[in-house]
């Protein structure tokens, strides 16, 4: 069973920078996808930003786009959101999904993940 712990969550001003961390209690993560999504109060959760196996990503938020950015460790273990330029309207609960594939691809449809983190508060406040 695979678990995930997100961290790095915190408060911080419009304008300023936050790196998130997924870390996975496998050894690798050659056999999944992994998905960031955020859920703000009273909205739908939504795709952020995803990576496939081979280490390719994707955009999932046109409201991200130049600002966020994925990555994984050397180790494979551990997944990234580095989040710069960040404005208000990115306050929200972000959350790290992962989801077993064959292919090397990603998607970011939060009903296709069936491993999901506890989630960790980001608040960009002045």
């Amino acid at each position: 069973q695979l678990q995930l712990v997100e961290s790095g969550g915190g408060l911080v001003q419009p304008g300023g920078s936050l790196r998130l961390s997924c870390a996975a209690s496998e050894f690798t993560l050659d056999y999944y996808a992994i998905g960031w999504f955020r859920q703000a109060p009273g909205k739908e959760r939504e795709g952020v930003s995803c990576i496939s196996r081979g280490g390719g990503s994707t955009n999932c938020a046109d409201s991200v786009k130049g600002r966020f950015t994925i990555s994984r460790d050397s180790t494979k273990t551990t997944v990234y959101l580095q989040m710069n330029s960040l404005r208000t309207e990115d306050t929200a609960v972000y959350y790290c999904a992962a989801a077993r594939v064959l292919i090397s691809s990603c998607f970011c449809y939060d009903f296709l993940y069936h491993h999901w983190g506890q989630g960790t508060q980001v608040t960009v406040s002045s």
